[in-house]
């Protein structure tokens, strides 16, 4: 079925790097997103189940928090809570999840429709992709408040037809907000004002299909590119290179995070659908959290 994809990454240079699973899930798990916190450990939600699951370098597993909806996005607080993106009760809702697993509802967002990606903004508060509304939503956890930050054609989808997402993974790096508007299949620079405010959404890369990304010290961004099922790596000069494929356990690739202790700094943890969203030849497989050992810090 992948053939079906335009071929926008069949001229792609290919470097693969050294990939271990470190985890696996039962088939049909859709592994959504992933944060690592101070220590090391990661957070990783299953969109479906509702589910938080806590995973360790080595691969240990553990159900850590699950609500009565679905989980998208995570973040984290300074004080170690979790805040998570999804739906509660068929609402649009922003999850908090207290160290010890205790899950609340922060706020809910019934102007939002399809909460993804978050991540912390400069000035204390956090961004939140809305893929189907073309918005980015700023929550202020302290306040339990929500409205949008940004909503913008350049975020939304060409064809709202098309149930692919459009605005999915949003990271800052150095003063500018970065998203991926994964339906139309390309990187946007949202540049920053001096108080935070977003200037005017700029197209820097097309096509290049991405989900969630991070990136490292020098700018290099690292995307996972879901139904293409691999990791790629944009450079500043925009030069894409393939660094994973599904040989490396890439099916479905759907977020990754950097390593934070000394021993995984230069490492990504990639987690994984299995293919769910356009199975390959072969069916559906496991969900996975992959190392991958890219040689770089993230920033």
């Amino acid at each position: 079925m992948a053939n079906q994809l335009p071929a926008i990454f069949a001229q792609t240079p290919v470097a693969t790097v050294p990939a271990r699973t470190i985890a696996e899930f039962p088939v049909n798990t859709f592994l959504e997103n992933i944060v690592v916190n101070s220590i090391g450990t990661l957070f990783v939600t299953s969109y479906e189940e509702g589910k938080i699951y806590v995973v360790t370098p080595d691969g240990q597993t553990a159900e850590f928090a699950k609500v009565e909806g679905l989980t998208a996005g995570i973040a984290l607080e300074p004080s170690g809570c979790l805040l998570v993106s999804g739906v509660a009760s068929g609402v649009p809702a922003i999850f908090r999840i207290a160290p010890d697993g205790v899950a609340e509802i922060l706020v809910t967002l019934p102007d939002a429709i399809f909460l993804n990606g978050m991540t912390a903004a400069p000035n204390g508060c956090y961004w939140v992709a809305d893929s189907y509304k073309g918005a980015i939503w700023e929550i202020d956890a302290a306040a339990k408040t929500a409205r949008i930050w940004l909503q913008d054609e350049r975020l939304a989808r060409s064809n709202p037809d098309n149930p692919f997402p459009a605005v999915n993974g949003i990271k800052l790096y150095q003063n500018a907000l970065y998203a991926s508007n994964t339906e139309r299949q390309q990187l946007i620079k949202i540049p920053l004002a001096p108080d935070f405010s977003p200037g005017a959404p700029q197209v820097i890369l097309e096509p290049v299909n991405l989900d969630d990304f991070a990136f490292d010290a020098a700018g290099n961004l690292y995307g996972t590119t879901h139904v293409y099922n691999s990791v790629v790596r944009v450079s500043p000069e925009l030069q894409v290179t393939i660094l994973a494929t599904a040989a490396e356990g890439m099916t479905g690739s759907t977020a990754l995070a950097f390593g934070r202790s000394p021993s995984d700094s230069t490492s990504l943890y990639v987690v994984t659908n299995g293919g769910m969203s356009l199975p390959p030849e072969t069916g559906v497989g496991n969900a996975q959290v992959v190392r991958l050992e890219v040689g770089a810090a993230g920033v």
